[in-house]
């Protein structure tokens, strides 16, 4: 994998002491990697910029920005490679760096490696146009082998990134980000502010540099049927906020159910998305009190479902997993809508 950058432009930062302060236990075991703050598309890696199934690529992917969403700030996008960090700035480097980026994030020939990429996926879509494919969403990932070896999740049970680089069956590191979480309450606009500080820059690094890691422990847990849900549903996930008028259709195809699943009653089920309209200023009746009627809801089928909330799609239920248990949750979800007429 060829890392450097062009002569032309600095060379990449090298590993820098820990944003928060602290010399972390977790630097031997995990050693920062080099980090290039890329704002021109002739300092990422040309099989990065040119993706071929001759160079197949897993990466670690993440976004930041000011309130990450459609009508958010995408700032940057940060790619782990096994020995760098790039950092994509957006802000300097603006639509020409973004749009260079744009074939490998949609290609299947590169694997993104992302923690709960939703948000990531809507503001990549609606503000830059990128759809977002071929990804490996360690939350779901997780969530699949607590339900492959028999552990019970609650409805909204997710687990963080730091959790999950804490968790010893993947990383066992404590993983500090107070002083970062702490600046971003008091200023949203952190990830806006230009040069990026060397706290930025460790941070914003170590929130994929685990990624490959985690990646690489999960695929040793994961059976035949938990992958390709995974695969699946990694799909679904990035479409999820990215609601558009032909439903989807410009998307790239779902992964089809294995051969193997034919006669195979043990096997994966056929996932699907489905969007369930809320007449305006309806949200309330799909909510309840305290959130009741939507715990109630998503105790009552065996499906994901997510609401667009504040950061929008506002008036919209998001409905994931196998079609059976989808149907049910659409139509608890209309029903509730129905009964109050």
């Amino acid at each position: 994998m060829a890392s450097s950058s062009s002569s032309s432009h600095p060379p990449p930062i090298p590993p820098v002491p820990d944003a928060g302060g602290e010399n972390l236990d977790h630097d031997a075991q995990f050693p920062p990697l080099p980090v290039l703050v890329v704002t021109e598309p002739s300092q990422l890696p040309v099989e990065f910029l040119n993706p071929s199934p001759d160079h197949e690529l897993v990466v670690g992917l993440d976004c930041e920005g000011v309130d990450l969403c459609r009508t958010g700030k995408l700032c940057i996008v940060q790619l782990a490679f096994p020995d760098i960090v790039y950092i994509v700035d957006a802000i300097d480097g603006g639509k020409a760096v973004m749009e260079a980026c744009k074939p490998a994030l949609e290609s299947s020939h590169v694997t993104k490696v992302i923690h709960d990429c939703k948000r990531d996926s809507e503001a990549l879509y609606f503000q830059f146009g990128i759809k977002l494919h071929n990804v490996i969403d360690t939350q779901i990932a997780f969530s699949l082998i607590e339900e492959q070896e028999g552990r019970y999740r609650a409805p909204d049970d997710y687990i963080s990134l730091v959790s999950l680089i804490a968790d010893p069956d993947y990383c066992g590191v404590e993983y500090a980000k107070e002083e970062v979480r702490l600046l971003l309450r008091q200023d949203p606009k952190f990830w806006e502010y230009r040069p990026l500080s060397e706290m930025m820059i460790r941070a914003a690094s170590d929130d994929v540099r685990f990624l490959l890691h985690i990646y690489q422990k999960m695929k040793e847990r994961l059976n035949e049927r938990s992958l390709w849900c995974l695969s699946v549903r990694g799909q679904l996930y990035c479409r999820c906020f990215c609601i558009n008028d032909n439903d989807y259709a410009d998307w790239p195809p779902l992964p089809v159910l294995p051969e193997s699943n034919e006669g195979n009653d043990d096997g994966p089920e056929e996932q699907i998305l489905t969007v369930v309209n809320v007449p305006p200023g309806q949200m309330g009746l799909v909510i309840g009190k305290g959130g009741s009627t939507i715990r109630f809801i998503k105790e009552s089928c065996n499906a994901e479902i997510f609401i667009g909330g504040s950061r929008g799609p506002p008036d919209k239920v998001f409905v994931i997993g196998s079609v059976k248990e989808v149907r049910k949750g659409a139509a608890i979800v209309r029903g509730r809508l129905i009964s109050f007429y």
